[in-house]
């Protein structure tokens, strides 16, 4: 057990991996951290039209119908999560088949 610890230890290298792997894991995290305000997280119209893969000109759409919630501060629009999965649960449709005749 008297061996010398360098850099290319089998032991070190691994070890260094699982730093590595754990470092970006929480650059990930902290990037992509929305802290809620009372239990709640809101997005921006870049972020909601990214995720729904809709223009931002069809949230604008979405706004001016009434199809989805929105709070406007300013210039700024933000959407609740709830509201957004709101307006995905109202507007879902379920799947059918025709008979066959």
């Amino acid at each position: 057990m008297n061996e010398l610890i360098n850099k290319d230890n089998e032991w070190i290298i691994h070890f260094m991996g699982n730093l590595d792997r754990l470092l970006d894991n929480v650059e990930h995290l902290t990037a992509n951290y929305r802290p809620t305000l009372d239990g709640e997280r809101f997005f921006t119209d870049k972020e909601v039209s990214a995720r729904l893969k809709v223009s931002r000109r069809t949230l604008q759409d979405y706004r001016n119908e009434g199809r989805i919630a929105y709070i406007q501060l300013g210039g700024k629009i933000l959407y609740r999560e709830s509201d957004i999965e709101r307006m995905l649960t109202d507007s879902y449709c379920t799947a059918y088949r025709q008979a066959a005749t």
